[in-house]
């Protein structure tokens, strides 16, 4: 069975100094929340996490934002206040990832 081809919808935000990424469910849920904020981020976010990219764009290698990056970029560290300020003046991006096939079972190799 193929796997990995699920889409990923993130949201992306060029900072100053690095450009950073949090996953989103999808455009209808974030659009919900950007016009009721009585929405729970739960229910927008995919994963509570804020990656950064190194300033590589939105296909950058993700790593876990620093607290030290979120401080530069955003005055604070608090990540709730950060993925707001992300969601709000971020570019929402999906993407498709590419279909994996893998060995099934590998020892069963012929001789």
């Amino acid at each position: 069975m193929p796997r990995g081809n699920e889409t990923a919808s993130k949201i992306f935000y060029k900072g100053s100094s690095d450009d950073f990424i949090v996953f989103v469910e999808d455009l209808d849920i974030l659009q919900k929340w950007k016009n009721d904020r009585s929405v729970p981020l739960t229910e927008v976010l995919n994963g509570w996490k804020i990656f950064l990219t190194h300033s590589h764009g939105a296909q950058g290698v993700l790593d876990t934002a620093s607290q030290s990056s979120l401080q530069n970029e955003f005055g604070t560290t608090n990540e709730d206040q950060c993925i707001i300020k992300i969601l709000e003046a971020g570019e929402f991006q999906a993407s498709t990832a590419r279909e994996r096939e893998g060995g099934k079972n590998d020892s069963n190799g012929s001789r």
